[in-house]
Order: structure tokens, then C-alpha cells, then sequence
């Protein structure tokens, strides 16, 4: 695939601050058939999570990597694990019961000592933290104080404050004491060398191209031409690489920006991690760059993926960051994708109700270092035929309320038939030679900032030479 010519010499993001430390693997591709219990598809977070659990739990489990173990979402995230979480409790309210939102901030909660334990035992880094949502705006107010009354609802025990560490004035911020903050590649290392250890296997560089049920097993299907046979599929992928289930139209894709840099001339480094309620939004920590030394590490700039224009974006939250902190070094550059569920809340479990072979694991909105242990944990006990929790059916990836939803699915569709009209009304006036989605035949956009096609309409990634970065394609461009 040829790239524009206007924007081929633009730079790309380059590789976040993670994969300076050592990274699992690798691992070799699948080769020839194999059979196993579980097959877990993705290697991230949440799919090494759930590998661990199931492998824990006396099942034979392999996990199917694409690429290489953290080159997807988890590799490229901030790694805030807390229960406050911007302004996302008072938008699952829009769209839920109250019950739903303490039941979500109970799974959070117990997934988070999980974790919390899990990360001492293994000598990962975690390091305590306070968490804030706050406002640099009247407007960006409001949305905290909705969120205030909502964290306050759903049983966290916040406060309201007008001091803030930042370096900058606010008009006010939700406090929530007690959280944390990982090192995500010592995270994803550690939990890879115990899956290894309760005898799970990892295969990397072996994209999963289909997933077919054959009787009461699946039949996996790779690009390697090898072949799994598996008693129950785990879907751990960003978003789910099958049409079953339509997760794909219950989701949207989101890309975000993230870059570290040094203090500056201030010297100023933050104790909490922060998050702004206002229309633009800042995210800050700091993390321990190469030699362990520190640095800030600023987010935020999200758009849907494959609108509006990645490279403004980014300059955006890089003018900020350097006027901010002036004197700072920029020391990484990089992206990341999400998806943002409909209804506000993950999808865990059945691809489709009644389907107890092929699960999925999608949609934690930009928080899956606080959400992924929970809903590794919830899938562990279905999976095992142990207990549920109650707080799962804040989870589930099927429930009736998702009728509350309707109105924000049908502004997800809506958009996404927008854009499609688009790509190809512009392709039949001559104003473009994008190539074309393999998932559902969008025009593709190019992405100027990261050098790859993106699809608008459910966040399908291609390089340059047409190779699948991320799904839902599994197709490359021919």
C-alpha cells in the first residue's frame, strides 16, 4: 500500500516508555494442529490474566498472539489502576441502573486486590497513589461534580477538594486516596512467566483468522495455517475478530496520545495520578523511564479512530506538555486504541446468549488495568463451573438493560453509516484511492502521525504494506 505523498515524511509516534524493560518471549509461532482445553486469543493484559487463572484452575491453555505479547493495548497504556475513574461512573449512569454502577465498582474493587496482591508477590513494581478528577474549567466543574455524586452513589469514598498538587490553577477535583500505578511490562513479563510456570503455552506472530464451533469443541484458524482445537475459546482481543455477537457495532474504537518527559526547569513531578473532566482532556503520572529515571507522563488528545486528524491531535497534547512544563524533554511519543462499550460497561462473556464455548473479553473504556483482573476473575469461575460473583452482572456481555443504551448504539451505527457514505462519495468524485477495509469495506484513512490506514468505521488498523495492526480485520490489504 503507498502512503499519501504530502504526509509520508511526517514522523511517527514512536515506542512508549514499557518497551525499554525487558519483554516476554519470544515466543514461537503455532505450527502444524494442537488440541487444549482453553484457547485464549490475545496476549495482553486481560488474556494473560484469564490464561492464568484457567491454568491455575487445571486446564490445559495456549495463548494466540498476533504479534508480540504487549504490542497491543496494554503495551501502549497510562497503567493507572484506580476506582475513580475520570467522568466514566457518571456516563454509565446515562445508560444503566444505579445497582449497575456499584455492582462495576465492586468488580473493580476486588479486581484491584487481586491485582494489588499479585504485584507483591511477584515483586512488580506498584507504586501507591492518590487519584483525582479535576477541572481546570466551569464546564469541566460541572462534569466533576457529576462525577462526585456518582462515585459517592456507586459506594467510593471521595472528597471534594480546591488544593491540587498540580502546577496549575483548578476550578476543583474529585479526590479518591488508596489507589495505584504499575509498571505494565513488568506486569505482562511476570504474569507470562507464570502462565509458562501452571504449564500454559504462548505463541506469538500467529494472528487467529477464524473461530468456527465443530461439534462441542472450536476450531481456531491461524495465518500461520495451523489449526487449534479447543474446548472454549477466550476472545481476549481489543475488540472481538468475529461477527458473532456484533461487537463491533456495540463498540467504537477510540485512539488516544501519550508521551513522557522530564521535569523541566520547575522539577515538578506528580504524587497522584490526575485526570481532567474538561472538554479537553490531561492525563498525568509519573513513571520511571531507562536507568529508573523520572519522568512525567502526559495523556489524552482521544479521537474516534480513523477521524479527525491524528497528527493535530498529537501536536496538541504536545504544545500543551512543553508549555506546561517548559524546560521538559520529550523522552516517548505513542498511541494507544479502546473501545468504548455502548451501554458504558465491559462485555464479558458469550459471544451470544447461550454460547458457552466461544467468550469474549472487550470494552473497558480505557481503564482495563482496573477492570481486566475483575473480568479475568468473572470468566475464571464460569469457565471452571465455580460461583459467579454477584458484581458480575455489571459485566455480562449480554443483559436487558442494554436497552437503555439504544439511543447511544444508534448514534454508534448512525455515525459509522456517515462515514462510510463518505469514504466512498469521495472515491467516486476522484478524491482518493484509500484502500478498502477487509472487515466490512470501509475507505481506509491515513493515519499521518503513526504511518498506518485506519478504518473509521470500527477502528481496523493496516501498515503501510497492508498488514493487519489491529482488528476487527484479520484480512490484510491485498
Amino acid at each position: 500500500m503507498n502512503a499519501p505523498k504530502e504526509s509520508v515524511n511526517r514522523p511517527a509516534a514512536s515506542a512508549p516508555v514499557w518497551f525499554e524493560r525487558p519483554r516476554p518471549g519470544p515466543y514461537p509461532p503455532l505450527t502444524g494442529r494442537a488440541s487444549y482445553d482453553i484457547a485464549v486469543v490475545g496476549g495482553g493484559l486481560a488474556g494473560l490474566l484469564c490464561a492464568l487463572l484457567l491454568a491455575r484452575g487445571g486446564r490445559s491453555v495456549v495463548v494466540l498472539e498476533a504479534r508480540r505479547v504487549g504490542d497491543g493495548t496494554t503495551g501502549h497504556t497510562t497503567a493507572k489502576v484506580s476506582l475513580l475513574q475520570g467522568t466514566k461512573l457518571s456516563r454509565v449512569l446515562t445508560s444503566n441502573p444505579p445497582a449497575a454502577a456499584r455492582q462495576y465498582v465492586e468488580a473493580g474493587r476486588e479486581g484491584q486486590a487481586w491485582l494489588r496482591r499479585y504485584c507483591a508477590e511477584h515483586d512488580v513494581r506498584a507504586e501507591e497513589r492518590h487519584a483525582t478528577t479535576y477541572a481546570t474549567t466551569r464546564l469541566g466543574a460541572v462534569r466533576a461534580r457529576a462525577e462526585l455524586a456518582a462515585a459517592r452513589a456507586a459506594g467510593l469514598d471521595v472528597s471534594w477538594t480546591t488544593d491540587s498538587e498540580l502546577p496549575y490553577p483548578i476550578e476543583g477535583a474529585v479526590r479518591l486516596d488508596g489507589q495505584f500505578q504499575v509498571d505494565a511490562m513488568e506486569l505482562l513479563a511476570a504474569l507470562a512467566r507464570d502462565v509458562e510456570h501452571e504449564g500454559g503455552v504462548l505463541h506469538e506472530a500467529t494472528r487467529v483468522v477464524g473461530v468456527e464451533r465443530a461439534g462441542d469443541r472450536v476450531e481456531l484458524r491461524t495465518d500461520t495455517g495451523a489449526v487449534v482445537d479447543a474446548g472454549t475459546v477466550v476472545l481476549a482481543t481489543n475488540q472481538p475478530v468475529v461477527l458473532r455477537g456484533g461487537f463491533f457495532a456495540r463498540l467504537k474504537a477510540q485512539r488516544s496520545y501519550a508521551a513522557t518527559l522530564t521535569p523541566g526547569t520547575a522539577g515538578w513531578l506528580p504524587r497522584g495520578m490526575h485526570l481532567s473532566s474538561d472538554v479537553q482532556v490531561r492525563s498525568l503520572r509519573s513513571v520511571h523511564g531507562k536507568d529508573d529515571e523520572e519522568l512525567i507522563m502526559v495523556g489524552g488528545s482521544g479521537h474516534p479512530t480513523g477521524r479527525n486528524s491524528p497528527t493535530q491531535r498529537l501536536d496538541q497534547l504536545l504544545d500543551w506538555a512543553r508549555e506546561t512544563f517548559p524546560g521538559g524533554e520529550v523522552r516517548h511519543v505513542w498511541s494507544a486504541q479502546d473501545q468504548s462499550p455502548a451501554d458504558g460497561l465491559p462485555y464479558v462473556g458469550p459471544v451470544l446468549p447461550g454460547e458457552d464455548r466461544i467468550h469474549v473479553v472487550t470494552g473497558f473504556d480505557k481503564w482495563g488495568f482496573s477492570t481486566a483482573p475483575a473480568a479475568a476473575l468473572l470468566l475464571a469461575a464460569e469457565i471452571l463451573d465455580g460461583q459467579p460473583p454477584s458484581w458480575g452482572r455489571a459485566l455480562r456481555s449480554w443483559t436487558p438493560r442494554e436497552a437503555l443504551a439504544a439511543g447511544r448504539l444508534a448514534l454508534f451505527n448512525g455515525e459509522v453509516g456517515w462515514h462510510l457514505a463518505c469514504g466512498y462519495a469521495a472515491k467516486l468524485v476522484g478524491k482518493g484511492d484509500a484502500p478498502i477495509c477487509t472487515h466490512l469495506g470501509g475507505v481506509l484513512s491515513w493515519n499521518d502521525a503513526e504511518g498506518s490506514w485506519d478504518c473509521p468505521l470500527h477502528g481496523s488498523r493496516f501498515a503501510p504494506d497492508g498488514s493487519v495492526l489491529e482488528g476487527p480485520a484479520t484480512k490484510a490489504l491485498g
